[in-house]
């Protein structure tokens, strides 16, 4: 006996399978940003199995994000994005072992200012698509995530 899927899912497995690679990055991003926000209020709230739950959910996309890195393209910048996802990260760990507030928000600061710098990095690839399109040569290689897009897609399950 198959289970249905509630329609919000089969619209994000829809959403995450037809999604270009920014815009899975972007997803990423918007979905990382989503759960601290929620968990900030969870731990307000002391609801502390919820907050657990939400950090550990960021937690993961923020792992996703790292080890997408390919190091092939730009290695130099891909160690600058490194090492910002890892600092998110242990602010993350810090926040769900200490229900600490302040280091919850010093991570949705820096994932809000990837997220804007993604968005300007869209801007320029479809410049660059559009350039390419009428023969000039692009100037931009981005790194997106790579893995199994099912794999994706329960990472950045947007429920909770």
């Amino acid at each position: 006996m198959t289970q249905q899927k509630p329609s919000s899912n089969a619209y994000l497995e829809t959403k995450v399978m037809t999604a270009s690679p920014e815009q899975l990055q972007l997803m990423l991003y918007d979905g990382a940003i989503k759960f601290c926000e929620q968990a900030s209020e969870a731990i307000k709230t002391k609801n502390i199995e919820e907050s657990f739950n939400l950090i550990t959910k960021a937690e993961n996309i923020i792992m996703e994000l790292n080890n997408s890195m390919k190091d092939e393209y730009a290695p130099e910048a891909c160690a600058n994005m490194r090492r910002l996802y890892l600092f998110c990260y242990d602010r993350l760990v810090t926040a769900n072992l200490k229900k600490d507030l302040k280091a919850l928000s010093e991570a949705i600061e820096v994932l809000r200012q990837l997220r804007e710098t993604w968005l300007m990095l869209i801007e320029k690839l479809k410049e660059e698509r559009s350039e390419e399109a009428s023969g000039q040569e692009p100037e931009l290689q981005m790194s997106t995530p790579s893995g199994p897009r099912e794999e994706i897609g329960a990472t950045i399950n947007f429920e909770g």
